[in-house]
């Protein structure tokens, strides 16, 4: 029980021994209230961590593992983790692997994330480490590569996590790690990447109120790209089925070109992209990349598929698009005599990707973290969108969460010159592994110091 300070001194203390008093309370209150972690000390201790970092990441990049088969890497990155006396849950969607570190004074809960999965391409950069192995993909066999940096990712994060817990004591709550396999996406008939994730309680027990993740990309060496709001695009696959009546090449008249048709349809996919979208306020791409049909120089097959891509930043914009393609399709086909239709996200029991939606209140109460950690005048807060998607986005759409691009190409090499995530010689800079483990803990620590959980802005 408190005795009030008058009784105190009622009874003889001195203002001497009530100084005391105060000064002893002071002392074991800052005792309990240690100093911030510096940025200083969080950016030496990243950049002691490059040589394990850079080792990790060759191993995964000379092991690459297709989505939803990534046994060897998860199995890799658990056992680190188990090193550092974590908390650890393994086979999280297939092969993912969540870790909790609690820190030593209470605080929020938050989440940082990196994924783990390579492409099925054959890799041609020439390193010592390159990838030689084989996988299977659609059925056939394929060479695999990481050739999107994924295993950066999964490096940078595991050193990240071991940077973290030598500061435990100090970090003002909990840290979630969450290593998820197939960004990429799924094979089809499979789930898999962060909505799978999500659905076997990636952010439960304990629950982030804010999540974020990095994704190396083409840019000046150590510099950080992102924007409050939408960031990168909503994509959906779509394919398109058309059947017509095989005739000779000679005689087209003798049955319905559907060669043809498929070429008018494609050039209306153009135009709806170009002229029926405000392009000055959300960007809207339409790619067919794909048209299987035919086999023969001189006759016109009887039916024949295309496929492509859908890029958008507004949801309603999104469905608009996707009704008017439906309606080329069949007006078109209609017109030249044949059946067409048209099929989006199929296989895909999640419906394509949505928008990597950056909060934008957290968005900007992150940008000085970014500075601490990559320096000034590093950070671009104002990146224009990005076409390309993120399954990020899926984690965004359950807590606030900042998603942004660390620059990874070779110093001194101009624009014109870098290399493009998955291209077959895409690489990463290892020079700039350091500066992502540290954005991975200065991201997390400024979070928990702050001790506000994000807020996402009214309309948002």
């Amino acid at each position: 029980m408190l005795v009030p300070l008058n009784d105190l001194v009622m009874k003889n203390l001195t203002p001497t021994r009530i100084a005391s008093l105060f000064l002893a309370l002071s002392m074991v209150s800052a005792a309990k209230a240690p100093a911030p972690i510096s940025a200083a000390e969080i950016n030496a201790a990243s950049d002691a961590m490059a040589t394990k970092v850079v080792a990790w990441r060759r191993d995964i990049h000379e092991h690459p593992e297709l989505s939803n088969r990534e046994f060897r890497t998860g199995a890799l990155v658990a056992a680190h983790l188990k090193s550092l006396g974590l908390e650890v849950r393994e086979n999280v969607a297939k092969t993912g692997v969540v870790a909790v570190l609690r820190g030593g004074r209470p605080g929020p809960v938050v989440a940082l994330r990196a994924d783990m999965d390579a492409l099925p391409v054959l890799e041609a950069t020439g390193l010592p480490f390159a990838s030689k192995a084989v996988g299977e993909y659609l059925g056939n066999k394929v060479p695999v590569a990481h050739a999107c940096g994924h295993d950066a990712h999964t490096a940078m994060l595991m050193g990240a996590a071991e940077v973290l817990t030598k500061m435990k004591a100090r970090i003002p709550g909990t840290i979630v790690f969450i290593f998820q396999p197939a960004e990429e996406g799924a094979p089809p008939g499979e789930k898999g990447g962060a909505s799978l994730m999500i659905e076997e309680g990636a952010l439960q027990n304990p629950a982030p109120s804010a999540i974020f993740g990095l994704h190396v990309f083409p840019g000046p060496p150590g510099t950080i790209h992102y924007r409050p709001g939408g960031f990168m695009a909503a994509s959906d696959k779509f394919q398109v089925f058309i059947k017509g009546k095989q005739t000779h090449g000679a005689a087209p008249w003798a049955g319905i070109d559907i060669m043809s048709l498929q070429a008018a349809i494609i050039q209306d996919f153009n135009r709806l992209a170009a002229r029926t979208v405000d392009v000055t306020a959300t960007p809207t791409v339409i790619t067919t990349a794909m048209v299987h049909g035919g086999v023969r120089y001189n006759i016109i097959p009887e039916a024949l598929e295309m496929g492509g891509t859908l890029r958008t930043f507004d949801n309603a914009q999104r469905q608009d698009i996707k009704n008017k393609m439906e309606k080329t399709v069949v007006s078109l086909a209609a017109a030249y005599g044949a059946e067409a239709k048209i099929a989006f996200n199929s296989g895909d029991p999640y419906g394509g990707n949505n928008v990597t939606f950056n909060d934008p209140n957290l968005a900007r109460a992150t940008q000085a973290a970014l500075e601490e950690a990559a320096g000034a005048g590093k950070v671009n807060i104002n990146r224009p969108p990005i076409t390309g998607a993120e399954d990020f986005a899926d984690y965004q759409a359950v807590i606030p969460g900042v998603f942004y691009h660390l620059g990874v190409s070779k110093a001194g090499v101009p624009a014109s010159e870098w290399t493009v995530n998955h291209a077959p010689n895409f690489d990463t800079n290892e020079d700039v592994l350091p500066i992502g483990v540290r954005t991975h803990v200065m991201t997390a620590i400024r979070y928990l110091e702050r001790g506000v959980p994000a807020v996402r802005t009214p309309g948002d």
